[in-house]
């Protein structure tokens, strides 16, 4: 059973989340701030009655996603009752000074979960607003960006909700979700036939992807009927060939050598989607802080 309020626990399930799991998380990053200890500073210095409004505002125009995280970790760490007001959406686009949520409780609750909360709203809001930017790198298009599995260890389910939350979409979550047919498998199987009917015979009904090196395997790529070929590491001009020689018999996705300053010319060749393993893996954070407005004893 989950020990956080069912609201917030409506709000993760909403999201994908699941709560029991995150929790788990919460609880591990709480116990590495923690060690074997107190908060030594905030023990020492701070009335254990006094209570405060923290501020969570973003430093850096972005896009926001982890309220809930940011709220979970709070919610687990204190000892004591903690309302929030003033929340904004998950994905809303902020301003540089602009309130995200507030927190209201005891300071020393406030204090022991603030950097734990800050990493998760900050972390996630970085990967959403990365997310963010690329989606609009390619707006117009019909391109769709999605993401991979290059997450952090343990964070998948709540780093693919941030890229959601910043307009880009996921790709499969885990192994089990999709059959993606790479050059590995190509080569320990024999062929790209071989390891889609191979694919096939044990689970038929899973999506398959075969992942192509060479536009010469295209057609047999194609001829195995995949739902999706992805194109590996080729230039937009051989991607343009491959929509051409393609023609809407399959679906097209491109990854390798794709930056932001030439995902628009990827994305006008015509493929379907783009792969950024980025979004996750090379996310800078979001510059989040914690303002204190103490109210008394």
């Amino acid at each position: 059973m989950s020990r956080l309020p069912n609201q917030l626990v409506a709000t993760m399930l909403e999201h994908k989340i699941s709560p029991q799991p995150f929790e788990a998380l919460v609880d591990a990053a709480l116990r590495e701030d923690l060690g074997s200890g107190l908060d030594a500073t905030t023990v020492a210095t701070i009335p254990a009655n006094q209570i405060a409004v923290g501020q969570f505002n973003a430093r850096k125009a972005g896009v926001v996603a982890g309220i809930f995280a940011a709220q979970a970790v709070l919610e687990i760490a204190g000892n004591s009752a903690i309302t929030f007001a003033k929340q904004i959406p998950e994905g809303s686009k902020v301003k540089a000074g602009e309130l995200i949520f507030e927190a209201t409780g005891k300071v020393t609750d406030l204090l022991f979960a603030e950097r734990t909360a800050l990493n998760f709203l900050s972390r996630l809001s970085g990967v959403a607003t990365i997310s963010n930017i690329w989606v609009e790198a390619v707006k117009g298009t019909g391109c769709i960006i999605r993401d991979t599995r290059k997450t952090t260890p343990g964070w998948r389910e709540i780093e693919k909700f941030a890229v959601r939350m910043g307009g880009a979409t996921n790709h499969r979550m885990n192994l089990s979700d999709a059959a993606l047919i790479k050059d590995n498998h190509i080569a320990a199987t024999g062929s790209i036939t071989k390891a889609i009917k191979d694919v096939r015979s044990k689970f038929p009904n899973l999506s398959i992807e075969v992942e192509i090196d060479h536009l010469d395997q295209m057609e047999e790529a194609i001829a195995g009927k995949v739902d999706l070929i992805l194109l590996d590491n080729m230039s937009p001009e051989e991607c343009k060939v491959a929509v051409a020689q393609c023609a809407n018999r399959t679906k097209l996705e491109a990854s390798g050598g794709i930056t932001l300053e030439n995902a628009r010319k990827y994305a006008e060749s015509g493929v379907d989607f783009i792969a950024i393993g980025a979004l996750t893996h090379s996310a800078a954070i979001l510059d989040i802080g914690l303002d204190l407005q103490v109210k008394g004893l």
